[in-house]
């Protein structure tokens, strides 16, 4: 098996850098798989007293992923197509309205979102590495590493990756850690 039958499997012995966002991507694949491919009827599938879903939860990783690597980031407004819904990054608006987007209008959000977070991430990590410091700070001031931002979008997603596991095996019985060798979304 090679690196591209697996391009989400981050390095054996790499440096710090290639690690964390090797880990980052793993989850986004992982997360990407486990929602794939679904009606919306799959998308919408909840399980017991849970308003979550698969569809809310790609919406939810899309806005966040902009967010971190826009307004946390560098300070800058989070951009369309978020600006025109008056989403702040504080409520809840993206976990219920995925309900009247489509299947394609979802895949293709998380998808753009996660294109430009790499991008910027990339920019960021040539302009200064992990080290440096990021626009978002504490109530007393200092402000967050971009280590730190990567590291808590990837506990973001470890977190969702989890439901999403739950979610897709209630709906047709999906399981498993990691996308299957060539899977590609």
């Amino acid at each position: 098996m090679t690196t591209t039958d697996t391009p989400w499997e981050p390095p054996l012995a790499g440096t710090e850098t290639e690690h964390l966002i090797g880990a980052l991507d793993r989850l986004r694949a992982t997360f990407r798989w486990k929602a794939g491919g679904l009606d919306a009827a799959g998308l919408q599938s909840r399980i017991g007293a849970s308003s979550l879903t698969l569809g809310g939860l790609l919406k939810h990783l899309a806005a966040v992923e902009d967010y971190h690597f826009t307004t946390k980031l560098r300070g800058e407004p989070i951009g369309a197509p978020w600006d025109a819904t008056g989403w702040n990054g504080t409520n809840d608006w993206e976990f219920a309205s995925a309900a009247e987007d489509t299947p394609e209008e979802l895949y293709a959000l998380w998808d753009g979102a996660v294109a430009r977070s790499r991008a910027r991430l990339g920019t960021a990590l040539a302009d200064g590495g992990l080290d440096q410091l990021v626009h978002v700070s504490a109530p007393d001031g200092q402000h967050a590493s971009l280590r730190r931002l990567v590291c808590d979008l990837v506990e973001e997603y470890g977190r969702h990756t989890g439901h999403a596991d739950l979610l897709r095996e209630a709906v047709d019985g999906l399981v498993g850690e990691d996308p299957p060798p060539g899977w590609r979304p």
